[in-house]
């Protein structure tokens, strides 16, 4: 299915507000098909849909999906256990998510002082 080691490879998210489901899929190294699917299994994973019915996920969304992708593919949880460690980890899943957005600002950080030394 997926390379494990490939999670740590993953592309920074960018600064936008709204990311479609194939920029997503890019992002999080998952196919639209399975983050449709996490979306019925996973109820916090809802994005917004507009026009045609089309999904536009934000930032929370993306850490959330990554979050998903981690305890399935990395961890080898089930649906369920991946469902259920979400639902009743509320402290530890505060931490874990905050960690990525401290990593996430460090890269964006990173690349403006490179920007700016030029």
């Amino acid at each position: 299915m997926l390379d494990p080691s490939s999670s740590s490879e993953l592309p920074a998210i960018p600064g936008k507000r709204y990311f479609t489901i194939g920029e997503v899929s890019d992002l999080c190294g998952v196919k639209p098909h399975v983050l449709r699917y996490w979306e019925q299994e996973f109820p916090t994973l809802k994005p917004l849909k507009r026009r045609g019915n089309r999904r536009y996920y934000q930032r929370q969304d993306v850490i959330l999906i990554r979050q998903i992708r981690s305890l399935l593919y990395e961890h080898g949880f089930t649906i369920g256990g991946a469902r259920q460690r979400l639902d009743g980890d509320d402290s530890k899943e505060d931490v874990n998510q905050s960690q990525q957005i401290i990593r996430q600002l460090r890269v964006e950080l990173e690349d403006v002082l490179i920007i700016l030394k030029r």
